[in-house]
């Protein structure tokens, strides 16, 4: 191996190049996405340690953290009636003080000699005198540099792989001081002046001071820059996507059309103030000669899909085609079943393609798409097929849109020439999220229920009161009326301490609700099944369905008005609140009780907040906060979302003013050509957002 390449590295650099690494250590390392300097000096740390805080013996206080510098006095193993300890006592100028380690402490037994110089950090307590249990040390006399003392120290994440390398936390603060203490400046992207007039770090000061601070302002400089430039580039992409689309010249559309009057006569109710406002944001979009962009965020049952129908009824009538879009075969048919109430008055033809049915049928949908016959098209991901062409496609709306990705979108998208685009999610997501997310799309919130409609009651109610509730579900279903249970499983699992879906409903098939019609409905199940079962539901054949989380949309039954959720623990806030959407559609009380078999502190305060409120976007803050962005989507989730620094549920000042910044910037330079280093890492780290734009 050539040894001067340890010694002249830049941020391309190999990882195994780097000294102290290799070609062992080089390929763990590859493994675990680090194969250059730049991704190890961007390997961020998970958490800091404050170990400022030293103090000499005779001043510490019970409960608090600290660091002691003292010398080794003595050692050794002690013996319990239950095992053993190690037991270390050392010495100020002050006082004594004890440190144990419980159990296996083989690791521990010879890294001692008595007079050495030792840092110990940890927790303070006083039993027969001051000690700490399991403290952190630094051996001085061995270790000059001494990693954990006296200073905050970066926490690594890693893995048991990268640990059996000698990668822990503290080989990992090894080699990324070594590798900034090779390099040069790492060069900068923004100019000295953006700097200055954003107060920001250079790049080159804020990864120094992120792996290395001296105190804790280093630290909220350095992550302020990097979170800045997460998002700001993040913005930037989407920035230009805007641009572009609305760049695109379309056809206005002016006027409302003849079957928009027809459908207000029909709709057999008023409009709620908020469906009327975001309509009119719609018809002022119809009306630019640009596509339309828009995302409309709306709780459960809040009305979107007649806001999206009113929106087809506009385009339909400038002889242009509309295509539904849903996630799920169940969700498809129930929105194919909506429009055709509508569509049967209107005298709309409307269509439904999914993935089930035969060949004879989809061949002739395929030509009537083709032809024009077919105006209202709702489909799954079938619509995306090659087969599937229109004769003017003019609107698409997207509902539940973020179960699909950026492809999948795009595919659909080009089946026209500057199609609107009309997105829809009744996952509340918070405002913050929806714009780090949606910063290409316009934003509408339909944020108000439709009138007299009544209020759900939510209970949390114990594993041992549970035969309440399904007295009252009996009750319920001698009325008439229809009901949920859901589990989180579907079979047993030995890993997962929860109940599961098949073996409950066997048993009330059998006892509990022997005398009732159940069904059975999990993601498991083949699609005639599924269709039969559904079918069973729409006809009032079942009283109640016991259900997997796969009954979260698509289920609307207005006679349903008891959803009961087991382990409702296990669930996120947002989750919870999409299940007990299924019920109260109609005229009927409705309830949702959280059954809580494994009760703690932690999540029954979580639980509360759904006993509390029905706003979902409140239930969407709170859950941002406890759980992060990640979980709100699953794996669904967009690919752009993948921040490793930004908080989305606390950054919210760093988000809107990277996303004003940005969105500005665009506005005055639409291709970056003033901003030749800033465009050059676009391209470079953000290309796949890119995805209606060519600025190379």
């Amino acid at each position: 191996m050539d040894n001067h390449k340890f010694y002249k590295i830049n941020l391309n650099t190999e990882i195994q190049f780097l000294k102290g690494v290799g070609p062992k250590r080089g390929s763990v390392l590859n493994s675990f996405g680090i194969d250059t300097i730049q991704n190890l000096i961007r390997h961020f740390p998970r958490k800091y340690l404050d170990r400022t805080n030293i103090k000499h013996i005779k001043d510490l206080q019970i409960g608090e953290q600290a660091v002691i510098i003292g010398h080794i006095k003595s050692f050794g193993l002690k013996r319990l009636k239950r095992g053993k300890y190690f037991q270390l006592n050392i010495a100020d100028e002050t006082g004594r003080l004890s440190c144990i380690w419980f159990n296996a402490v083989s690791w521990i037994i010879d890294k001692f000699k008595v007079n050495d110089l030792v840092a110990v950090f940890g927790k303070i307590e006083f039993y027969k005198g001051l000690r700490i249990i399991h403290p952190e040390f630094d051996l001085l006399d061995q270790n000059s540099d001494a990693l954990n003392t006296g200073r905050i120290i970066p926490i690594y994440p890693s893995s048991e792989k990268l640990k059996q390398s000698g990668l822990d936390s503290r080989g990992f603060r090894r080699l990324v001081l070594i590798a900034l203490n090779k390099l040069n400046t790492i060069d900068d992207h923004y100019s000295d002046n953006f700097l200055k007039q954003e107060s920001l770090l250079s790049i080159n000061d804020a990864i120094h001071k992120a792996h290395s601070p001296e105190n804790h302002d280093d630290l909220k400089k350095a992550y302020y820059r990097l979170k800045f430039d997460e998002y700001f580039f993040m913005q930037l992409a989407l920035a230009i996507n805007k641009n572009k689309i609305e760049k695109y010249n379309s056809k206005p559309i002016m006027e409302l059309g003849p079957y928009v009057k027809d459908m207000y006569k029909n709709l057999g109710f008023e409009l709620t103030s908020a469906q009327i406002r975001v309509l009119k944001e719609i018809r002022k979009d119809l009306s630019l000669n640009r596509p339309m962009n828009r995302l409309i965020q709306g709780d459960v049952g809040c009305g979107k899909t007649v806001v999206a129908m009113l929106t087809s009824a506009i385009v339909i009538a400038e002889k242009m085609q509309v295509a539904i879009m849903a996630p799920t075969e169940i969700l498809a048919e129930q929105h194919y079943n909506s429009f055709q109430e509508y569509c049967k008055i209107l005298n709309i033809s409307c269509d439904l393609l999914i993935s089930n049915i035969d060949a004879k049928n989809k061949k002739l949908i395929y030509e009537n798409l083709e032809l024009g016959n077919i105006q209202i098209i709702v489909g799954t991901h079938a619509l995306f097929q090659k087969n599937v062409k229109f004769k003017n496609l003019g609107l698409v709306v997207v509902d539940e849109q973020h179960r699909f990705g950026v492809e999948q979108r795009k595919n659909l998208i080009s089946k026209g020439t500057h199609v609107n685009v009309l997105a829809m999610t009744a996952t509340p997501i918070p405002r913050t999220l929806t714009f780090a997310m949606h910063g290409d799309m316009d934003l509408s919130w339909i944020d108000e229920q439709p009138k007299n409609r009544i209020p759900i009651k939510t209970k949390i109610i114990s594993k041992d009161k549970i035969n309440i509730v399904y007295d009252l579900m009996k009750k319920e279903m001698d009325k008439g009326r229809f009901c949920f249970i859901v589990f989180p499983i579907i079979q047993e699992s030995e890993k997962i301490d929860a109940k599961d879906a098949e073996s409950a409903f066997n048993e009330f098939s059998t006892s509990i609700f022997k005398d009732y019609s159940l069904g059975f409905l999990h993601g498991k199940l083949q699609k005639d099944e599924k269709k039969v079962l559904m079918e069973k539901v729409n006809n009032n054949q079942i009283q109640c369905l016991v259900s997997t989380t796969v009954v979260e949309v698509g289920i609307n039954n207005p006679n349903a008005t008891i959803m009961v959720i087991e382990n409702s623990e296990r669930f996120g806030l947002t989750q919870l609140h999409q299940l007990r959407g299924r019920v109260g559609r109609g005229t009927f009380q409705s309830y949702c009780y959280l059954i809580e078999r494994k009760k703690t502190l932690n999540a029954n305060k979580r639980l509360k907040i759904l006993e509390k409120t029905l706003n979902g976007f409140e239930i969407a803050d709170y859950d941002l906060k406890l759980r992060g962005p990640g979980e709100f989507f699953g794996t669904k989730q967009h690919g752009y979302m993948s921040n490793k620094l930004l908080d989305i549920a606390n950054d919210s000042k760093i988000i809107y003013h990277a996303r004003n910044l940005a969105f500005s910037l665009v506005d005055k330079d639409c291709n970056l050509n003033e901003h030749s280093k800033i465009k050059s890492k676009l391209i470079n780290d953000y290309s796949s957002i890119l995805e209606f734009s060519n600025i190379g």
